[in-house]
């Protein structure tokens, strides 16, 4: 009914010209897994979930990350199990089919381009702001998109070129550079935490959820708790981008598990800490939509030079989400070509490095178009949108691959698989219809575009179709 599905085995077997090297140990994987999380979400859209939830913000972190916590456990299992790129778009087509794994690579496309675009326009806000503070004032008109005023984001698009390039330099490389990004942005928040923490003030919690548990939609912008989850579970993903390396990890079955778990985990217990500093030490409404909240605590408790200093590592080390992302899209993409159901030829790797560059060059143009036109939040929500339905996909690959091949060799096992599932599954749906309804319908127009393309190139050109005619 959904097309043809590939064999748990014919996942992993490719020819030498459209196989990935194997450069990545379990260090670079939680590296690249928190420097795909600890991001834009934190250092940025705290301030937009702060606007919709209030003080309950903190809850909505705490929601997300549950909804999240739930998605990586079955990405652990599945990503040891098929040790394979393309993550969920692969356990798709294993699992449920080649329309839907279409679907599902389709979203995640959006997902990652849409996620770069989101952290290098809040790159740009840090990297204008610490400008600012050093008395250097710049062109409006190159500082936003259309949708904002201006012109064009030129910070944005130069730092999605920037990474592109670096991708292309060489996958071990890059992963090497990101552990010490995320070093430094590491340090930061816990320098932020250090000093916001003193000035925490239980009065600022008060009322503690202005707008509701619920996301209610008034004057086309959605409020309350849930409003406020939807768009903060941008702040959470990441992990994913761990599974799409699967077919470059050392040890799959070690390496994966570590990876995954250990970076939702460490993140987790950041975000709470984070969270609760910034929501104590100043009342919402100071943080509500501010381009550089973290900063901006800081500035408003006379911390002027540890502000100086969180603008400066944000600075440096946001670009590290972006080239997770980028790479993970790059893998997807690549995966995707590699299938049939895109152009064949953009799947080559290149012989020096091992990697697709033809495919990361066409991802980060894109992705700097998207993020020199575009707003935060309208990026944000619609990239959460692709993964909310791609998480969801995963749910049932877990559900549906546990039944289908109860004896497949797993090296994690997770708990409970069926509750798991069904949590991940039940969570993510309610997230999605938590967007704006402008949200959803780009969306539906995103895919019904994806499909006609399907039908119109992939369904014929796939490599599993024509072997299983």
């Amino acid at each position: 009914m959904f097309g043809p599905r590939k064999s748990l085995e014919s996942v992993t077997q490719h020819d030498a010209r459209h196989a990935l090297a194997k450069t990545l140990s379990w260090p670079h994987l939680i590296a690249l897994g928190v420097g795909a999380i600890v991001g834009t979400g934190i250092y940025t859209l705290i301030g937009v979930g702060a606007e919709r939830a209030g003080p309950a913000v903190i809850l909505a972190f705490v929601i997300a990350g549950a909804v999240c916590a739930c998605a990586a456990l079955a990405y652990a299992e599945l990503a040891t199990m098929i040790p394979a790129a393309g993550s969920a778009y692969t356990f798709s087509y294993a699992a449920l089919g080649e329309a839907l794994a279409w679907i599902v690579g389709w979203s995640l496309i959006l997902e990652y381009s849409l996620a770069c675009a989101t952290v290098a326009v809040g790159w740009s806000g840090y990297l204008v702001g610490w400008i600012q503070a050093a008395g250097v004032t710049l062109p409006p008109l190159l500082l936003s998109g259309p949708h904002d005023g201006g012109l064009i984001n030129l910070p944005a698009v130069a730092v999605a070129l920037a990474v592109m390039g670096l991708l292309i330099a060489g996958t071990r490389e890059s992963a090497t550079l990101n552990i010490v990004l995320v070093v430094v942005k590491l340090t930061a928040l816990a320098v932020f935490i250090a000093f916001a923490l003193p000035a925490f003030d239980d009065g600022n919690l008060q009322p503690f959820m202005p707008y509701g548990f619920g996301s209610v939609e008034t004057g086309g912008e959605k409020r309350g708790v849930m409003a406020a989850a939807a768009i903060v579970f941008f702040a959470f993903y990441g992990f994913d981008a761990v599974a799409t390396s699967a077919e470059e990890a050392k040890n799959p079955g070690r390496d994966l598990t570590i990876g995954i778990v250990g970076s939702m985990l460490v993140c987790t217990l950041i975000y709470m800490l984070v969270a609760v500093a910034a929501i104590g030490a100043l009342p919402f409404t100071s943080l509500a939509n501010s381009p550089e909240p973290l900063a901006l605590v800081l500035r408003s408790l006379d911390h002027p030079q540890a502000a100086y200093l969180i603008a400066l590592a944000a600075v440096i080390a946001l670009p590290s989400v972006i080239l997770v992302m980028m790479y993970g899209q790059s893998r997807v993409f690549f995966t995707m070509a590699r299938d049939g159901l895109l152009p064949r030829r953009l799947a080559t790797v290149s012989e020096r490095t091992g990697a697709p560059t033809l495919i990361t060059l066409v991802t980060g143009v894109s992705i700097a178009i998207v993020a020199g036109i575009f707003r935060l939040d309208e990026i944000a929500e619609l990239a959460n949108a692709g993964t909310l339905l791609a998480f969801i996909a995963v749910g049932a690959c877990l559900m549906v691959l546990r039944r289908r091949a109860p004896d497949a060799h797993r090296l994690f096992r997770c708990p409970q698989p069926y509750l798991v599932g069904t949590l991940a599954i039940a969570g993510c749906v309610y997230l999605l219809f938590s967007l704006p309804s402008a949200t959803i319908g780009r969306f539906v127009i995103w895919n019904v575009i994806g499909l006609a393309i399907y039908f119109l190139y992939g369904r014929r050109n796939s490599l599993e179709g024509k072997a299983q005619a």
